[in-house]
């Protein structure tokens, strides 16, 4: 699972709403100004101005924060999409409405007008139809074979979910997953294990759902990374090889 339980418990802190920034300033968008200070120490390791311009964000456009965790992303991306633009961040309930997250999610909405929330249980996720001009799964794609009586997490059909985020992005709308590089295998086993993903099984089942392959970029590999150990091990956490793809909706 993702850093999102152990981010639970951070201080954050939150300046006054941004202005709107210059197009594809990207640079603008990840600035540390108004961003919690345990978010913006992730940023060597996540790089977010490069997936912004893997994503080909553009002010104006609604974006999907899939599984959003603490807002990490989606405060990235209300910036580079600008006042004009709208981000949905999509949380399941269960996280959401930990009373931890609660002031979290106060102070994004205070400083960025732009941001909507939606909390469904994992297992009832849907979108309306032809929403979104961008969405981004980072380190959360492989959960979706996870599943957890500890925290709540129901066992979900990727395929049911992958294909409610079909729906809801528009025609040429751009999909970015980014995630733990896993061995392959059996991956409910995997991810049980390891919270990786085999990177062909991502690609099979975005195929399947109806996606086109659309590149990827090696701003997050790293080659030194070991594939068998979990990416909650201490001497790599942080650290892990990722994968970062694009996929387009046709149309």
């Amino acid at each position: 699972m993702r850093v999102r339980l152990a981010l639970l418990a951070l201080p954050l802190f939150f300046a006054a709403p941004l202005a709107a920034m210059a197009p594809a300033d990207y640079a603008a968008a990840v600035a540390p100004d108004g961003r919690p200070e345990k978010q913006v120490a992730l940023d060597e390791s996540r790089k977010p101005a490069e997936v912004l311009d893997f994503m080909r964000v553009k002010p104006g456009q609604k974006a999907l924060d899939f599984f959003a965790g603490q807002g990490y992303f989606t405060q990235i991306l209300a910036r580079a999409v600008g006042p004009r633009g709208e981000v949905t961040a999509f949380e399941p309930k269960n996280f959401y409405e930990d009373p931890r997250s609660a002031s979290i999610w106060r102070a994004l909405h205070a400083a960025n007008g732009n941001i909507k929330v939606s909390a469904p249980p994992i297992d009832q996720y849907a979108e309306p139809a032809g929403v979104y001009d961008v969405a981004l799964l980072n380190l959360v794609y492989h959960d979706m074979y996870w599943e957890s009586a500890e925290y709540k997490f129901p066992r979900v059909d990727p395929e049911k979910i992958l294909a409610e985020l079909y729906k809801g992005m528009k025609p040429g709308g751009t999909v970015v997953v980014v995630d733990h590089v896993g061995p392959a295998g059996d991956t409910r086993a995997v991810v049980e294990k390891l919270h990786r993903i085999d990177p062909e099984t991502v690609k099979a089942d975005f195929k399947r759902a109806g996606f086109v392959f659309d590149g990827e970029s090696q701003a997050l590999r790293i080659s030194a990374d070991d594939h068998s150990k979990s990416v909650f091990d201490p001497a790599i956490r942080g650290k892990t090889d990722r994968i970062m793809y694009r996929f387009k909706k046709p149309g």
